[in-house]
């Protein structure tokens, strides 16, 4: 939601992404910290992500100054849309753990899924951390709890760390807003990661819905 926050207050989308993915890195230490203590994190995942995310990113948040700033929000809005529909249309998603396409197969199917995200998490960003979180429960079978915990981590520190540097060197930051979003999202982070493991994958889907039609909504209407 902090993209679309510093959108809202006034920032072009070039300043308020390269900004946001500065920030948000907070966002996924603080959810690192809760997330580590309790032990969700599946080891062959976190590299997996890295290795295939992270090129996609960088090539995205170098791509990504080249679009209007319009076009880019009302791609953000219909991207985030979709994702809280495709969600409440799926009653049972991401509800039980249940591995999948762990094959060499699936494995390359699912690292192409990745890498497309990370391009679009590099360029339109805060929708493609609830992109991923869909494509961990769809595709490799985990439950709302697990998928969130990867997505913080792995999207919050790794993902939007590689965007930070690559945004911060090509394009432009609202410095000076920098060290209250940094606070803002490290205890934001921590208290989410909180929250989602002691409500569990009931609370946390019908929260995601919320928020994906919400922002999504705001978004296109400008």
């Amino acid at each position: 939601m902090q993209l679309p926050a510093l959108i809202f207050l006034g920032l072009p989308f070039g300043v308020a992404l390269a900004t946001h993915k500065i920030a948000s890195v907070a966002l996924g230490i603080g959810a690192t910290i809760r997330h580590l203590k309790e032990g969700g994190l599946e080891r062959q995942f976190v590299i997996f992500m890295l290795m295939v995310g992270v090129p996609g990113v960088i090539i995205g948040a170098s791509l990504i100054l080249l679009v209007p700033d319009r076009l880019a929000e009302i791609a953000l809005g219909l991207l985030t849309l979709g994702l809280g529909l495709y969600s409440i249309l799926s009653p049972s998603l991401g509800q039980v753990y249940q591995p999948a396409h762990r094959s060499r197969q699936g494995l390359v199917i699912g690292a192409l899924g990745l890498f497309l995200i990370g391009l679009l998490n590099g360029s339109l960003t805060s929708g493609t951390g609830l992109f991923v979180t869909l494509w961990l429960v769809r595709w490799f079978g985990l439950d709302y709890r697990r998928a969130v915990a990867h997505t913080l981590v792995m999207v919050g520190v790794f993902w939007n760390g590689s965007g930070a540097i690559t945004l911060g060197v090509l394009g432009d930051v609202q410095w000076d807003w920098l060290p209250a979003l940094l606070v803002g999202s490290l205890l934001g982070g921590y208290l989410g990661a909180h929250l989602s493991i002691v409500k569990g994958n009931r609370w946390i889907k019908r929260g995601f819905e919320v928020v994906t039609l919400l922002v999504g909504s705001k978004l296109l209407m400008g």
